[in-house]
């Protein structure tokens, strides 16, 4: 913790700044064709000295094509990652996934946009001046694709849904310019903000997310007792997070969910799907608190 502090002491006096993007999102899945529909709202505030003329969005989602720039290294790299190989390139068509952008614009003006498989340049209609702050807002429709990496649908384990890097998202902009870097293996790199999010779906699953669960009397599910009742088929989780760089979900319709209150401190959740494993799961919660 001291040396956090010291550090970020020293940043701030050398004239080192982040840039910030609020997030407000929107989904809602179809579990019958894994394709959700979203729309996005970021508020977005130039902390730097710079005046900025474009941005760039992460398309995650396409990389999972076959014929994809992650595809193509994985093939032929000396030393390729085991978990992906060759996987991307028999993909069947229902099994890819993509990410398309339906409309985008910067305070309700409509703006133009490149798509370069896993990056999106955007050319702004104003430029964001140092300190100023914009709104985007986008649609868009995306296909999950079946799971290689850290996000997809029914992994080996037997999760339906594993969301992590799977929302367009802001590329980071610092002291060395864009880092729009294609999406090959890893790029976490991003802006820190605060993110608003409800999630609808199929009401016989269960959810875990980013952040804190805002309506958990609506959901029930173990995260509280349910007190509105409703004939739809679907539920909307609505989570919120502060602070943070990235926003992950993941949701089953098998998922147990225990809690575990630490004295003087925050509740913890964990969820699991009952296995072979499901005494070490149980025990967990001692450990972790």
């Amino acid at each position: 913790i001291v040396l956090t502090l010291v550090s970020v002491s020293v940043f701030s006096q050398n004239g080192y700044w982040q840039q910030q993007a609020d997030y407000e999102m929107e989904i809602n899945m179809d579990v019958k064709t894994h394709i959700y529909k979203g729309k996005q709202k970021i508020t977005y505030t130039n902390n730097s000295p710079d005046t900025l003329k474009k941005v760039y969005y992460h398309l995650y989602f396409n990389a999972f094509q076959p014929g994809s720039m992650m595809d193509v290294r994985s093939r032929n790299l000396p030393d390729p990652d085991e978990r992906v190989g060759d996987r991307i390139s028999k993909l069947k068509e229902n099994e890819t996934g993509y990410q398309k952008i339906l409309s985008l614009t910067q305070d309700g003006k409509k703006l133009e946009y490149e798509e370069h498989e896993t990056i999106l340049k955007v050319l702004l209609a104003e430029p964001i001046l140092p300190g100023k702050t914009v709104v985007f807002e986008l649609t868009n429709e995306a296909r999950i694709p079946l799971q290689i990496r850290r996000s997809g649908r029914n992994n080996k384990e037997g999760i339906d849904y594993s969301f992590s890097q799977w929302y367009p998202k802001l590329c980071e902009y610092d002291k060395d310019g864009w880092h729009p870097n294609p999406y090959i293996a890893r790029e976490f790199y991003g802006v820190w903000g605060n993110f608003d999010v409800k999630i609808s779906i199929d009401s016989n699953y269960v959810l875990g997310a980013t952040g804190v669960l805002q309506n958990p009397a609506e959901i029930g599910k173990g995260y509280g007792k349910k007190t509105v009742s409703t004939n739809s088929q679907k539920l909307t989780w609505h989570f919120k997070a502060e602070n943070v760089h990235d926003f992950v979900w993941a949701a089953d319709p098998d998922y147990t969910h225990i809690t575990r209150q630490v004295e003087n401190g925050p509740l913890l959740h964990f969820l699991y799907q009952p296995s072979e494993d499901t005494k070490a799961w149980k025990e967990l919660p001692d450990y972790t608190e």
